[in-house]
């Protein structure tokens, strides 16, 4: 495997801040332009959007690490931009090349105080992984151990600094240019991501989380996680054991070594399971790359550089919500969402029972579809527009995790049940708590359920409960409303007042170049003035127009 050495300007010691800040607005406002175009010449075909989408993902990739982040963290977000830039930002791994190998060892060198030498028995300088935010190297210590360095990109402090300001530039802009644009409360987001970011290249950090890790299961053998070298460890330098395996996805070769798929599978949820249920403390990545098979099945984790905490529940509680859930019980699920610190208690939850609701109903008997947020589209959007309110963190983390899981667990068998793979982990909460206490509730819980089976309404029935339900819930209001035909009004308005603004602008301009030459030529200077003022006026509306625009597709 061949790395060359990158041309990339944002890993140049000696670049200018204000050349970083032009690169940064100049792509935004390019990207800017490009929607606006598109718009212009109702161009918003499905093609379009991927061809945009591609665009801005290779833009993402020459602008480095911050923003090759924000990408995937968008790519979880198909409530909030189209289907097409969820396929491409989904798509977006960390595509930069390694830097030198005489670079890594410096650094390793000055992190250890020593020469690599006289801790290595061998040492391969070409890296075996790079990234955005580092690169991994095979080594063997003199004691005979293999192990993986990662050795961290020189300069990431500074540039994070850096294109933070920037972000807050643009965060504070829009705040004051964009109506509407504080309600989605961008400023706490940044801040969050800010931080997540920055312990993400604290290695000292990462290796706390990987020890943890491994102690959650240590009574596991099915799950591994690598040994952490503490002597060869700084905030720069992680080195951990060597555990070669299996790209998790690769299901030619798990089938050619006779590894097989469904307990693969089953182990897989049941680890997740157990990380957001019981610990609390989850992985927020597991692509392909983070995630490996051992010959004997046992599925090995990697980077443990992105953990998320949660409020992790009692076994009774865990029972109760696995029997909520197929009961369709959406109360029972947000208040256990809220006490885990999911979703954020607001005045009406309308909006978000509704939305659990449809989750229930679509994916509970089967994988999770991303294209089928489509659906609710609509619903979402309004939902955001009408009652704002900002998901934790660790929500978008634990979607990105369950969706990535889904479509591993689909490549390896595209009939696989999530409730279905989800039974061994029930029966070791069974197995290994009070089994008095656990009994009890599964038995209260099995008895709510037969009973709700027993005395199912008819048809008839169901229909006028589900019509009072969501008469009570204010959702028929919603239906009743017709949503398009408001944002279709509201769009109107927003063109009606640009093409205001435009006529003034073009009259103030036209005005002030006939008066210029004239007796009356201060006068010219106001106008010009007022030209200005309502050009800023235009273009605000403009771009208001156009993120309406873009919104709705």
């Amino acid at each position: 495997m061949k790395f060359t050495e990158p041309n990339i300007s944002w890993e140049r010691n000696n670049y200018s801040p204000f050349q970083r800040q032009w690169q940064i607005f100049n792509i935004a406002l390019r990207f800017t332009f490009y929607l606006f175009k598109d718009f212009c010449l109702q161009k918003n075909s499905s093609f379009q959007r991927h061809k945009r989408a591609q665009w801005l993902v290779n833009k993402l990739i020459e602008l480095g690490p911050t923003f090759i982040k924000i990408g995937q963290a968008l790519s979880t977000r198909p409530d909030l931009i189209p289907i097409e830039y969820i396929d491409e930002l989904s798509k977006l791994q960390d595509r930069v090349p390694a830097f030198s190998s005489q670079e890594a060892i410096a650094l390793i060198e000055a992190e250890l105080n020593t020469s690599v030498y006289s801790i290595y028995q061998e040492f391969e300088p070409i890296p075996i992984a790079a990234a955005s935010l580092g690169q991994v190297h095979w080594a063997k210590l003199r004691t005979g151990e293999e192990v993986v360095i990662k050795v961290q990109r020189k300069g990431l402090d500074k540039l994070f600094n850096l294109d933070f300001q920037v972000l807050k530039q643009i965060i504070t802009m829009g705040n004051r240019i964009l109506p509407g644009f504080k309600k989605y409360e961008l400023n706490l987001v940044y801040q969050e991501f800010f931080e997540l970011l920055f312990s993400e290249i604290d290695y000292i950090n990462e290796g706390k989380n990987a020890e943890r890790f491994r102690e959650n299961f240590k009574k596991d053998p099915k799950i591994v996680a690598p040994k952490v070298y503490w002597q060869y460890t700084t905030a720069k330098i992680l080195t951990l054991e060597f555990l070669p395996g299996i790209k998790i996805n690769d299901k030619e070769t798990l089938q050619k070594k006779g590894i097989a798929l469904k307990p693969l599978i089953e182990t897989g949820i049941c680890s997740y399971l157990k990380q957001l249920l019981e610990d609390g403390f989850f992985q927020t990545d597991p692509h392909p790359g983070n995630m490996a098979v051992r010959e004997d099945g046992a599925i090995i984790f990697y980077d443990f550089g992105t953990m998320a905490q949660v409020k992790g529940l009692a076994q009774e509680q865990m029972i109760q919500t696995f029997f909520a859930i197929l009961r369709k019980d959406t109360d029972k699920v947000l208040d256990m969402l809220i006490y885990m610190g999911l979703i954020e208690r607001v005045s009406d939850m309308t909006a978000v029972k509704r939305l659990i609701s449809f989750l229930l109903e679509k994916f509970r008997d089967k994988p999770v579809d991303v294209n089928a947020f489509q659906e609710i589209s609509t619903e979402i959007y309004v939902m955001f527009e009408q009652q704002p309110f900002r998901l934790p963190p660790q929500m978008t983390f634990i979607v990105k995790a369950l969706t990535t899981l889904d479509g591993i667990a689909r490549n390896l068998d595209p009939e696989y049940n999530l409730m279905a793979a989800s039974q061994p982990f029930i029966k070791n909460i069974v197995s290994a708590g009070n089994r008095g206490n656990l009994l009890v509730t599964i038995f209260n819980q099995t008895k709510i359920f037969i009973q709700e089976k027993i005395n199912k309404p008819s048809s008839l029935e169901s229909f006028m409960q589900d019509f009072q339900g969501k008469l009570d819930g204010g959702e028929l209001q919603i239906k009743v409303r017709s949503l398009e035909t408001e944002r279709i009004f509201k769009n109107i308005y927003l063109a009606l007042k640009t093409i205001l603004y435009g006529s003034l602008m073009g009259f103030s301009l036209l005005n002030a170049i006939l008066i210029a030459s004239t007796i009356y030529s201060q006068w010219a200077f106001f106008l010009f003035g007022l030209t200005g003022l309502f050009a800023l006026f235009f273009l605000r509306s403009i771009i208001t127009l156009t993120l309406q625009e873009r919104l709705l597709k």
